[in-house]
């Protein structure tokens, strides 16, 4: 007999819903909840029912009790990885110290040694004067005097009875009256001389940010006049000059091959296409392994060149200085440089090199450029919100208003022409892509830039590597602003180009911006904490920054979640950028020195022994004599086995670092007597932030 249409439902009604819940700790078993049924609920007066009413609360109860044990299971081992995280944490910052190694120690050649000891021993005195005033202020706080705001510290003085008075009160009262009457008045004038500047910016930034809004919405885009010609050759339609690609490389021995195997595909008739390996190596093996990698290329059919200079001056300038000197440049119209590690897609001239045509006032198209390892760690992640506004934002809006912008030394195509007109390459900075520009937009020639044409490359993934490459990025901007603005005062382009060129472009974005990010938030900012009759409004020290901070990560929109590390760490950095400004505008030794940053090789296929192993495609030419790399090969493999065995990770502590975080985490236990808010958690978790950093807690290690 079939069962009625609900006698099913009622029976499973009756087991309920199991639920399976699995322990993380393996002392546990597996336990099978049941979820209470109707009949559960149902109130009966027969007492068989009664009975089972009371066996299902009990097992309700057990079950109930089951729960939050696996909720305070749960728990515990919530607290459990938290501390074992402090643990490994603790275990390498005691690692770090027991090292003894710190940025003092190695060979930083990007920084000037005097003016290092100057500006770390300034950082020390603030850092000690902080201390001794946090125990001075923490006994008065003690002694009665109340914290709440400097009036009611000036009634305590002139109210209370001279006679009950100790020394330690008349020492505080001398103290208080000295902050009033010397130290608040500059310090505040400072601070908003600071403010003025800060706020200046924010408005740049916001006008920048509403301009790339007005492109979105009106949908403006560069494009190029098509050409309906078929090329000879390739018989594609379209506009085909003679192109010269240069990739200057030195020392790359991570990421020589993918460079020059995808610029060797790049989609373009192969007699209209020259590729110059420009290699400034001055290591042996590195230098045989890009010449073999060339060879092979060679045997492939592709039109490319091995160069390296005898006589190595100018760094990356005088490289390409040397290359535009060979006599078949003539017989180019158009160069494109990329560096060692960009990787250009196949159609990247044909979508480049066509908006050149018909426009003669035209001297260069610049492309952006993508990251193939920005998820890689917390710092390539900060990388990639601070280039990706760079370039969609500063880059593109410039570009659509005023047709200049900073040249970004790779991802490019230049008209030879504007190269020749500007003076070609000159080796008198670190920033000889930013120096060309400049002088071509001096001599008229006009900038476009593709943000729909992206070039793949890498971001630094060590704080040693970023440090360095943006000592440089800030120092030579500094350097080429005292070279080149008498021939900007001088040029005969208008007013307003020239105070682009003078405050936006050089003082507001290169100058200002370092000095009171620097100044405002990391001395300013914990003075006001010993100093408070001299104050910092909520919103300089919040509101603005969290705006600023939201505005920048618009372009990154997936990075939102980061928005708070990337405040702290661009504060962070700023010491950096101060040092590396400071260095620049004074001419300092630190601001002539070049330091290649340190590749990784994310994109490339596999390692070096693979990659050498690899033979052309096609068979040499009868007649051709191939080099020997057997013997290069056996000792590149040794020494791979030999690193896989021992490899050793070099962290360093940074000592400036190190001691903005003591002062900003002094200072921030100096606001806990004022019971100032927001000052005091910005104070903490910058300091926080200063001391991550300073113990090279960021980003990977250094082999």
């Amino acid at each position: 007999m079939a069962p009625a249409p609900f006698d099913w439902w009622k029976k499973e009604s009756h087991r309920g819903t199991p639920v399976v819940v699995k322990m993380e700790n393996p002392n546990w078993s597996m336990v099978e909840l049941e979820s209470p049924s109707e009949e559960d609920f149902l109130i009966s007066d027969s007492p068989s029912r009664s009975r089972d009413n009371n066996k299902s609360r009990n097992k309700n109860a057990k079950q109930l009790t089951w729960v939050l044990l696996l909720k305070a299971h749960k728990a515990a081992g919530c607290l459990t990885s938290i501390a074992s995280t402090f643990l490994s944490l603790g275990s390498v910052v005691r690692r770090r110290v027991a090292s003894g190694r710190t940025d003092s120690e190695t060979s930083m050649e990007n920084e000037n040694k005097a003016v290092k000891s100057r500006f770390y021993s300034c950082i020390k005195l603030f850092l000690w004067l902080s201390v001794v005033l946090l125990v001075f202020e923490v006994s008065a706080y003690f002694k009665g005097w109340h914290f709440g705001t400097p009036k009611l510290q000036l009634e305590y003085i002139f109210t209370s009875p001279i006679a009950i008075k100790g020394i330690f009160d008349w020492m505080y009262s001398g103290w208080v009256l000295i902050r009033v009457e010397y130290l608040a008045p500059p310090l505040q004038f400072l601070a908003n001389a600071c403010i003025i500047l800060f706020f200046i910016q924010s408005m740049d930034r916001l006008i920048l940010c509403l301009g790339c809004f007005w492109i979105r919405f009106k949908k403006i885009k560069p494009v190029p006049k098509h050409d309906d010609t078929p090329d000879l050759e390739s018989g594609d339609k379209g506009y085909f000059p003679m192109v010269l690609v240069q990739i200057p490389m030195c020392n790359e021995k991570e990421v020589y091959q993918q460079s020059i195997g995808a610029v060797c595909e790049l989609d373009w008739p192969k007699s209209k296409l020259l590729i110059q390996v420009l290699d400034d190596s001055d290591d042996p093996t590195t230098q045989t392994l890009i010449k073999e990698e060339v060879h092979k290329w060679q045997q492939e059919g592709a039109n490319i060149v091995y160069r390296h200079r005898i006589i190595r001056d100018g760094y990356k300038a005088g490289n390409l200085k040397s290359a535009m000197n060979c006599s078949y440049v003539k017989d180019y119209e158009f160069v494109a440089i990329f560096d060692a590690d960009f990787q250009p897609t196949p159609d990247f001239l044909k979508r480049t090199v066509p908006h050149f045509k018909d426009n003669e006032q035209l001297g260069l198209v610049q492309a952006r450029w993508s990251f193939v390892n920005k998820d890689e760690n917390l710092l390539t992640r900060l990388q990639n919100i601070n280039l990706s506004f760079h370039f969609e934002v500063e880059q593109q809006v410039n570009s659509v208003f005023l047709n200049f912008f900073g040249f970004n030394g790779t991802a490019g195509v230049w008209r030879i022409k504007a190269l020749e007109d500007s003076g070609g390459w000159l080796e008198r900075t670190t920033v000889e892509d930013m120096d060309i520009a400049v002088r071509a937009h001096l001599q008229g020639w006009k900038f476009i830039f593709l943000n729909d044409v992206e070039c793949q490359c890498e971001v630094p993934e060590s704080y040693e590597a970023y440090r360095k490459q943006q000592h440089r990025w800030h120092s030579g901007p500094m350097q080429l602003f005292r070279l080149c603005l008498p021939d900007i005062i001088k040029s005969k382009i208008s007013v307003w180009k020239k105070f682009n060129l003078i405050f936006l472009f050089f003082l507001l974005r290169k100058l200002i911006l370092p000095f009171y990010s620097f100044t405002l938030f990391c001395i300013i900012l914990p003075m006001t904490m010993f100093v408070p009759e001299a104050e910092l409004p909520t919103w300089v020290v919040c509101y603005i920054p969290a705006t600023m901070s939201f505005l920048n990560i618009l372009p990154a929109p997936k990075s939102f979640p980061f928005i708070v590390p990337y405040l702290l760490f661009e504060n962070t950095m700023s010491v950096t950028k101060f040092n590396a400004m400071i260095s620049g505008l004074f001419q300092l030794g630190s601001a002539y020195e070049w330091v290649v940053t340190k590749k990784s090789g994310r994109s490339s296929e596999g390692d070096l022994v693979s990659l050498v192993a690899k033979e052309p495609k096609t068979t040499h030419q009868k007649g051709s004599s191939v080099p020997d790399f057997s013997e290069v090969k056996m000792e590149i493999k040794q020494q791979e086995q030999k690193a896989a065995r021992k490899k050793k990770k070099h962290n360093r502590i940074y000592m400036k670092e190190l001691t903005l975080a003591f002062l900003l985490l002094t200072a921030s236990a100096r606001s806990l007597l004022s019971a100032q808010g927001i000052h005091f958690y910005f104070l903490l978790f910058q300091g926080i932030s200063f001391l991550l950093v300073g113990l090279d807690l960021i980003g990977e290690q250094v082999d």
